[in-house]
């Protein structure tokens, strides 16, 4: 049975290298992803994210994610919100330096002591905020925090898709014209539409279809063949499963 990762929270850290708060930001990431959370969260590469990766585009879309920012910018965020949706939650340095009353952070590749004193506090705030977002109810479906009773979501991992950064997306493989096309989610939203009762229809297959464009590009000259797949597929996937009561 396909079932996505345990939840984690993304960190999306400001790339900027001309002021010393992007520095900041990214050794901030660092710390978190190390050695205060290095079990609940996964970074995402903002420069691959920028070009296109979908791994990394994905993993935001079903998680929720925190913006690390140097400036008011907000790079990290504004990008996050442009390909895959708003940051569930954000920090920006400045503002860290200012509330915390340090000192001016400098140096790119050698911070001062302000800067070292500014890692630390956005590290800090950065994996309270990871507590908080992994003790909400995070719907992987909506994107968004949910207040009802959905049920929990099973941790464990099947085939994953990994981007240069390591960020896991289940996914499955299918062959489209000859060629293995790697279709991102596919076997997590499977579940999705099982759970909710949906049988392996045309109709079906064309709502599948719509959520499969979200994470992955579809020529528009191939929807007839991804139809015809994706009904196939997910009757397969259907009769793999114990029925649902």
């Amino acid at each position: 049975m396909p079932k996505l990762p345990q939840k984690k929270v993304g960190i999306v850290a400001c790339s900027g290298e001309e002021l010393a708060e992007g520095t900041v930001t990214r050794l901030a990431a660092l710390r978190v992803l190390e050695d205060l959370r290095p079990n609940d969260t996964v970074t995402i590469c903002l420069p691959l994210f920028l070009a296109g990766g979908e791994g990394d585009r994905a993993f935001a879309r079903f998680y929720p994610t925190i913006a690390v920012d140097g400036c008011q910018l907000r790079c990290a965020a504004r990008a996050t919100e442009m390909y895959s949706g708003k940051p569930a939650a954000s920090i920006v340095v400045t503002d860290v330096v200012n509330e915390a009353g340090l000192g001016q952070p400098e140096g790119s590749r050698r911070l001062n002591e302000a800067g070292l004193q500014a890692v630390e506090a956005s590290a800090e705030r950065v994996a309270i905020m990871v507590d908080e977002l992994l003790s909400k109810r995070w719907s992987r479906r909506q994107g968004a925090y949910i207040e009802d009773e959905e049920p929990v979501e099973a941790d464990g991992s099947s085939k994953t898709a990994t981007c240069e950064c390591g960020s896991g997306i289940p996914v499955q493989t299918v062959s489209i014209n000859g060629e293995s096309v790697t279709l991102i989610a596919l076997p997590a939203l499977f579940e999705q539409f099982q759970v909710a009762g949906k049988q392996p229809t045309a109709g079906t297959a064309s709502a599948l279809l719509e959520q499969v464009k979200v994470y992955n590009p579809v020529p528009k000259e191939l929807e007839a063949v991804y139809l015809e797949i994706l009904q196939r597929e997910y009757a397969d996937f259907c009769g793999e499963k114990e029925p649902v009561t």
